[in-house]
């Protein structure tokens, strides 16, 4: 479910998204009292997102306490080409842990569940991210932030080290360039290996014809 919001102040369309709602009942003396509670994510789709959460007797009111907390926790993340991440992230909350890979143009958004909304109200297009551990949403969400928490651009980095972008650029292209590649031995024995697989598939596919005949004689 998502909704857009129009901020008078600068002209903002912010794009809210509700990730889940709970219904919580607590047992007291009289008997139970019901409530609901809302995880929201927003964002400006330009590098901006936030995420809250609500409680209340109404839907519609935990609804409106989850955006209004979600904007105020929005913070401002680095997008390289306004499309993917920088590098690879790592969050971890609980026991939800979260991987965030970069992308080529034309990748998309390899992410499924609360982790796609993130991604979309953030206003990235490309990028591939992978959950492990838990599925809760609330453990999701918040590992998935605290991996964009720890996103830098090279200007940041330039910044803290004192020196030029060009020469941050110039060194993690080196690093990518240079990256082990699979040398052509490695692809041999993978082939070979390969070859090995398919002969002992085959083998075992003609035991059982050979058995099936025997029988059916």
């Amino acid at each position: 479910m998502s909704k857009q919001v129009k901020n008078n102040n600068n002209n903002v369309e912010i794009i809210e998204r509700l990730v889940s709602i709970n219904k919580v009942s607590k047992t007291v003396k009289g008997g139970k009292n019901l409530s609901f509670s809302a995880l929201v994510i927003v964002g400006d789709k330009n590098g901006k997102v936030g995420y809250g959460k609500g409680n209340a007797v109404e839907v519609s009111d935990a609804k409106t306490k989850a955006f209004e907390a979600a904007k105020k926790a929005m913070f401002k993340i680095a997008l390289k080409e306004g499309r993917t991440i920088h590098h690879d992230s790592f969050g971890r909350f609980c026991s939800a842990k979260v991987y965030m890979r970069s992308a080529p143009a034309g990748t998309g958004v390899i992410a499924g569940g609360p982790m796609r909304a993130v991604f979309e109200c953030a206003g990235i297009n490309d990028v591939v991210a992978k959950s492990v551990g838990t599925s809760n949403p609330y453990n999701m969400v918040a590992a998935t932030f605290e991996a964009m928490r720890k996103l830098l651009s090279p200007k940041i980095v330039a910044e803290r080290r004192s020196k030029e972008i060009s020469e941050i650029i110039k060194r993690r292209n080196s690093v990518v360039k240079n990256s082990p590649k699979e040398s052509n031995d490695t692809v041999k024995v993978k082939a070979e290996f390969d070859n090995k697989t398919s002969v002992t598939k085959e083998k075992i596919v003609t035991k059982k014809t050979t058995k099936s005949t025997k029988a059916k004689k």
